[in-house]
Formats: structure tokens, sequence, C-alpha cells
């Protein structure tokens, strides 16, 4: 794996570390990142699941790719 590859699968799990965050924490940056927020009309406390969702599927691609 190249340089550039490893870092760039460091910022995924990152990420997917951060949605999992934006499930559970109400915090002005963390918002910013929250999917629901972003392509969902009217983001509600309920459609946060998406976050949890999410996130874990990025991070567990992204470890995936690491191992193998």
């Amino acid at each position: 794996m190249g340089s550039m590859d490893f870092e760039l699968t460091i910022a995924g799990i990152a990420y997917g570390v951060l949605l999992v965050l934006a499930t559970f924490v109400n915090n002005k940056v963390i918002e910013a990142f929250r999917l629901d927020v972003i392509f969902m009309r009217n983001p509600t406390p309920a459609t946060r699941n998406v976050n949890l969702v999410a996130g874990l599927a990025i991070i567990g691609y992204n470890v995936y790719t690491l191992l193998w």
C-alpha cells in the first residue's frame, strides 16, 4: 500500500469515527459532517441513525482495506 493510500485509509477511518460520534454527541463541529444534515431536507434527531450505519460501514471498509 502506497503512502497516499495509507493516509486516505486512515482519513476514512477517522471520518467513520466522526460519523459514529455524530450519532451520540451534539457539537457544532460534528454537526457540519453529519450525512443526514448534508443529504436530507429536514433532518431530525430520528435521522441521526443514518450516521451510525454509514460510519460503521466506512470504518469496516477501511479496516478491510488495511488488512488486505
